[in-house]
């Protein structure tokens, strides 16, 4: 679970304000979080099939929404992926 001051964190970091939580960047890196915290979950609980499908929901959604940064704003989608650490 992610808590709203951590939103707020992100939303200051990739948004133009605190409140921009619709902005698509800040969507991608609240995804992010929400993903990088259910790895912990997976790794103390390896036979948690119906949350992996949860999971998997939301890889599909980041890629989407990145897929959409990717075509619209060439110049936020490079950064983006750097300041997440999603490609190695």
């Amino acid at each position: 679970m992610i808590s709203k001051n951590e939103v707020l964190e992100l939303a200051t970091k990739f948004g133009k304000n605190p409140k921009d939580t619709g902005n698509t960047a800040v969507q991608v890196a609240i995804l992010t979080t929400r993903i990088n915290n259910l790895k912990t979950h997976f790794a103390a609980n390896k036979h948690d099939y119906h949350s992996n499908r949860g999971l998997l929901k939301l890889i599909g959604k980041r890629r989407r929404l990145l897929r959409y940064v990717a075509k619209n704003d060439r110049t936020v989608y490079p950064q983006l992926i750097q300041d997440l650490g999603l490609r190695k």
